[in-house]
């Protein structure tokens, strides 16, 4: 019987864990995912983006008036917008602390989720920096300690988290190539969805959006290499020929 080679569908998300945007959107798309026929063959890359990369490393603080200060609005108005975002949340079944939040740098955090993917686990560890700055009351920017003990809740080994955190150069380049490239396909915020290099998304769209453009994707790619022999020929390789 001729025999089809498996193709997947790539979606490569850019977020940042400051982004409350981000965290509803991931929520989103994966229920687009989890009633999609095809969900085995998506394959799903999270991708850097920072919301503010000149922000110092040490520097945090309250996000309301953070907020307030950025976009020139009243803290009032921030505040009321938190409640807004929470109450979204809440239509997702989310967690979301609408007051005292903090923010800060997310470079570090973003050098885990590189190392994470190589080590399996990058979904995991961007749930658990999700939930550590949405929905659970203990600050997680310029806290080592914190940091470490969520990746690990999230099933990366300490010892190699606290190694990845100590050596500033470690997945950098990785990081800077991921927000070059978010430059050069347009992206100026986030949550960003790009599927198969030819459609994006961007915010966090309802999930009929994200179960569109899935669907639009999969239809899209190219037909299947089949195999047609019954069992190997012979072929010549780096190695030189099999006879």
């Amino acid at each position: 019987m001729p025999e089809e080679a498996r193709l997947t569908t790539r979606v490569e998300i850019w977020t940042d864990i400051n982004c409350p945007f981000c965290y509803l959107g991931k929520a989103r798309f994966e229920e687009a995912l989890a009633g999609f026929d095809h969900r085995d063959d998506i394959e799903v890359v999270h991708r850097s983006f920072e919301l503010d990369p000149g922000l110092p490393a040490g520097e945090t603080g309250p996000v309301i008036p953070r907020i307030a200060a950025k976009y020139g609005i009243s803290v009032e108005q921030a505040a009321a917008n938190e409640r807004a975002i929470g109450a979204q949340a809440a239509q997702l079944g989310l967690p979301y602390q609408t007051t005292g939040r903090d923010y800060g740098n997310s470079f570090d955090m973003h050098r885990l989720l590189h190392f994470a993917l190589e080590q399996g686990k990058q979904d995991a560890v961007l749930d658990a920096l999700y939930a550590g700055n949405f929905a659970e009351p203990e600050p997680v920017f310029a806290d080592t300690e914190r940091l470490v003990a969520l990746a690990v809740r999230a099933g990366l080994d300490e010892a190699a988290v606290r190694a990845v955190l100590a050596d500033p150069d470690a997945y950098a380049d990785a990081v800077r190539q991921d927000e070059r490239e978010a430059t050069q396909l347009g992206a100026t915020g986030v949550p960003f969805f790009v599927f198969d290099n030819k459609y994006a998304v961007s915010g966090a769209q309802p999930t009929e959006v994200f179960t569109h453009a899935l669907t639009t994707a999969w239809n899209d790619r190219p037909a299947p290499l089949v195999i047609t022999a019954e069992s190997d020929g012979e072929t010549c390789g780096p190695d030189g020929c099999k006879i």
